[in-house]
């Protein structure tokens, strides 16, 4: 048997695609404001809290407002730059060791990134 924590956090930011080559969404070019909502999972190895789910979200909203935060006490959310749903799931896959990530653009569109 297999099991998962999963952890679910919203992230407002901005982010743009300045080599966006579709005419029809070139406003993509530019940055743009989303709130990303975020999809973790991490394996455990036993069924009694081998990590604390809290704990977990904490880390990883501390994480993206410490590395991309914007404004006084990172109120203004985060600078994406240029990375895609894609780009911000594998650096979360790899910072937190997880086997899931999901990121959605005002929970409607995005990219999944399974181990």
């Amino acid at each position: 048997m297999k099991s998962n924590i999963i952890i679910n956090l919203s992230v407002e930011g901005v982010h743009c695609w300045p080599e966006c080559p579709i005419e029809e969404v070139s406003f993509l070019k530019n940055p743009h404001r989303h709130v990303f909502q975020i999809e973790c999972k991490k394996e455990v190895s036993h069924l009694d809290r081998d990590i604390e789910i809290i704990r977990l979200k904490r880390q990883v909203q501390y994480y993206l407002l410490n590395k991309y935060g914007i404004g006084d006490f990172n109120a203004e959310g985060c600078d994406f730059g240029r990375m895609s749903c894609e780009q911000i799931a594998v650096e979360l896959l790899g910072k937190f060791e997880l086997n899931y990530c999901k990121v959605l653009e005002d929970g409607e569109n995005g990219a999944e990134v399974l181990l």
